[in-house]
């Protein structure tokens, strides 16, 4: 039987990447001799190669080399677990992150082809700059003023609206909570929440799919704040984080006044603590979540402390319990991750000879034409 010579260094390195110890339940099912194969007594045959390469999502290539290749992370890592940084990022979080880097960077040749104009609100922002006037001036643009809210029945219609808006604004919006469509490879938002891709023509947010939808409209709020600054970020923030590094706390600051103006909240307090049924009466006033509420009025003092932790964990709790599904076939949740306006301008440009089917259909995670002519139906691009 014909066995690889894999130098067991690439063993362990890959499975690091996956995040598996050497016992892991998955990998001695799999694998009963994989031990073997780390000390070096015994090689893998080239089928049991491949299927752990496939086990541990390691490009199968990366496995023949003479020692582990080096793999930066592409964007700066914000995240940060009790004021220590945050543990490498996992292999899944990587593939997320390098998949949106490549549809950033076919949009960003798309957009010039066109002669697209830039992203106004890209790089719109510095630290240091007025975070009400400046979020003001963005909840302006994005027309999510109050006055424009107010005619939204619940918060939870708030979420896709406010995508759609960051959408016509020019930043490619992807909500996901799995690898590609790969529902096996689920996205932990303990891990991460989102990320941005700053970019003048294709700026890029990411939103952890699997994450509340209540922290999730929070999170979109947060990365649009990175594309104002120009900046690159990986995040780990939700509304009741308290970030030491300068930038997130300035987009945290923005991603509240964005969604929560400080004077309209002071104007709308009744002056009394925070019941339950005066937390759903703001949240339906501003088409936010409670959670949200309750960050605002930590900010201005009506709640501090172990009382503000405790009314937020069990808000969370009893938001969590109740879920919220978005509902719709494979193609609107298809169109949800890869976000609208980029999955028109892909399926256009294919359409039009511009870009190759094989892209396309790898740039969109799926194996088959009939599944790409589906989706530009929906779209009504046919």
């Amino acid at each position: 039987m014909l066995r690889v010579d894999v130098r067991p260094e690439l063993l362990r390195w890959a499975r690091k990447r996956a995040d598996m110890p050497a016992d892991a339940n998955l990998l001695m099912r799999r694998f009963p001799k994989y031990s073997q194969w780390e000390s070096g007594e015994l090689q893998p045959t080239f089928r049991q190669l491949q299927r752990f390469a496939a086990t541990t999502n390691t490009p199968f290539g990366f496995l023949l080399l003479a020692e582990p290749p080096k793999e930066p992370f592409p964007i700066p890592d914000f995240r940060s677990a009790e004021g220590q940084q945050a543990k490498n990022p996992g292999v899944n979080l990587r593939d997320v992150v390098y998949l949106c880097d490549r549809r950033q960077e076919w949009f960003r040749e798309h957009a010039r082809a066109e002669r697209l104009d830039r992203v106004s609100i890209a790089g719109c922002a510095r630290i240091g700059d007025n975070v009400e006037s400046t979020a003001a001036r963005i909840r302006s643009g994005l027309k999510l003023d109050l006055q424009e809210r107010a005619g939204i029945p619940t918060w939870t219609d708030t979420l896709p609206l406010f995508i759609k808006s960051a959408e016509t604004a020019g930043v490619l919006v992807m909500v996901s909570g799995v690898v590609g469509n790969n529902t096996y490879r689920s996205l932990d938002p303990n891990e991460f929440r989102g990320f941005a891709l700053a970019d003048d023509l294709a700026p890029v947010v990411f939103v952890n799919g699997t994450d509340a939808p209540e922290v999730q409209m929070f999170t979109l709020a947060h990365e649009l704040a990175h594309v104002c600054l120009g900046k690159s970020a990986l995040s780990n923030m939700e509304p009741n984080s308290v970030p030491s590094n300068a930038v997130e706390a300035w987009c945290n600051e923005f991603a509240a006044e964005l969604l929560v103006p400080v004077e309209a909240i002071r104007e709308e307090w009744r002056g009394q603590m925070p019941s339950p049924s005066e937390l759903k009466r703001l949240s339906r006033t501003f088409k936010v979540s409670t959670l949200v509420i309750l960050s605002r009025l930590c900010d201005l003092g009506v709640i501090t402390g172990d009382h503000f932790r405790a009314a937020y964990g069990e808000e969370l709790r009893r938001t969590k319990r109740r879920g919220l599904g978005r509902g719709g076939d494979s193609y609107t949740t298809l169109t949800f991750r890869v976000g609208e306006q980029f999955a028109r301008a892909l399926v256009t440009s294919t359409l039009e000879g511009k870009t190759l089917y094989r892209d396309a259909l790898r740039l969109l995670c799926i194996k088959r034409i009939s599944t790409f002519q589906k989706l530009a139906d929906r779209l009504g691009l046919n």
